[in-house]
């Protein structure tokens, strides 16, 4: 009776199947805030990373373990994978996988322990320059095209140097680099970065900076995480391409550079153009420079010899030539008009000849006459009342004259 009594009363509570309880859990576990946001100290155990990509570990110390997942996307962002024995802060969120009922810790940031308080400050420190605007893409600047002179900040003996120097040589060696050296890591090194920010800044010759080191660990990058390193980036009057570590390092000056480079080559090679890109593109701007000349060249030869096919037709030596021909037409004309007048007037004045011939005196001496001219006046005597004795004159005949006197009545 009292087991019976027993069942009746769980009847009453509708008690929760497994699914419903595990998802009940969960759903509490996953919804509080404090459970979103944690990190984890412990040690490493179990560590196994599946054919998916994905990673299964425990995490434990001396009184608990808390099984673990990593994804593939975070783990792919890991420089190394952590050993079993390792001793680290793990980042995530705490969930529930239901179908084996486990509490586990969903990884999104794996650090070796002593580092975790890097990430915190980091974190930090990133949150309150970004609300002071220092990140802000607006205030980005674009870089020269075409840079004459390069300032490099980094080390001397850095690899860094080498792989940039080698990609500005291949590229663009027309530009010309001056370094302004500087430690990368350690406690000296924020410093002296921003005494070579500024020292190229006092120059007028610069037109952008690369600011740059290799990769390394979190602590090992920490200069350029330096707030103070941030301020001078971002207060360089010259555009600056950061390029620190590899790709997966993002650091505050990254933030605060007009461009960041996922590496120092990367930054080398976004800063500069590429010189067989920019013989590409003479040789193209050339070959359409000559088919704008060529094309510019045919229309105005074809406007030359419409301007020439229109004088032809406006212009006066046609009519010049038909008003020569004319000339000569008429020239001809009137030269047969004269020697046609010529002959008719010689006709004329040879009969006039004639007729002057038949009247004429000399004839009339030619049958014996003679003509009596008075020598004084040359008036011819017609009449004996003309002369008086004594006058002198002047007898012409046919062949001569002579003189003569007058000597009586």
């Amino acid at each position: 009776m009292l087991e019976q009594l027993s069942l009746f009363a769980v009847a009453d509570r509708k008690p929760y199947t497994v699914s419903q309880l595990m998802a009940r859990i969960r759903s509490t576990v996953e919804t509080d805030p404090r459970l979103m946001d944690v990190w984890v100290e412990g040690e490493i155990s179990n560590f196994r990373q599946v054919a998916s990509g994905h990673c299964y570990f425990t995490l434990k110390d001396a009184g608990a373990e808390l099984r673990c997942v990593m994804w593939r996307d975070r783990v792919r962002g890991m420089r190394t994978l952590p050993n079993n024995g390792d001793s680290v802060m793990a980042h995530g969120r705490v969930g529930v996988y239901e179908q084996r009922g486990d509490l586990q810790l969903y990884v999104d940031a794996l650090e070796p322990l002593g580092l975790g308080w890097l990430y915190q400050e980091y974190e930090r420190l990133k949150a309150r320059l970004e609300a002071e605007g220092l990140f802000d893409s607006r205030r980005k600047r674009p870089l020269p095209p075409f840079p004459r002179r390069i300032g490099v900040v980094t080390s001397p003996d850095a690899a860094a140097l080498r792989d940039i120097l080698t990609i500005l040589s291949r590229r663009y060696p027309l530009a010309e680099v001056v370094l302004a050296p500087t430690l990368v890591q350690g406690e000296e090194a924020p410093p002296q970065i921003i005494a070579a920010l500024r020292a190229l800044n006092d120059r007028e010759d610069i037109d952008v900076i690369l600011l740059a080191r290799g990769g390394g660990s979190l602590e090992e990058l920490w200069a350029f995480n330096d707030e103070q390193v941030a301020r001078a980036v971002a207060a360089s009057r010259i555009p600056v391409v950061c390029g620190v570590g590899h790709e997966t390092d993002v650091s505050l000056a990254d933030f605060a550079a007009d461009l960041r480079a996922p590496t120092p080559s990367a930054a080398a090679e976004l800063a500069t153009p590429d010189r067989a890109d920019l013989q590409q593109r003479v040789r193209t701007l050339r070959a359409r420079l000559v088919r704008a000349v060529e094309a510019d060249l045919s229309r105005r030869r074809e406007r030359v010899r419409e301007q020439a096919r229109a004088l032809r037709r406006l212009s006066p030596a046609l009519r010049l030539a038909q008003a020569r021909q004319r000339l000569d037409d008429l020239t001809e004309r009137a030269g047969r008009a004269i020697r046609h007048q010529i002959a008719v007037r010689r006709e004329r004045l040879a009969g006039l000849a004639g007729r002057l011939e038949g009247v004429s005196p000399l004839a009339t001496l030619e049958r014996g006459y003679a003509i009596v001219q008075r020598a004084a006046d040359g008036l011819i005597v017609r009449s004996p009342a003309q002369v008086a004795a004594g006058d002198a004159l002047r007898v012409r005949v046919r062949d001569g004259e002579f003189g003569a006197k007058v000597s009586g009545e």
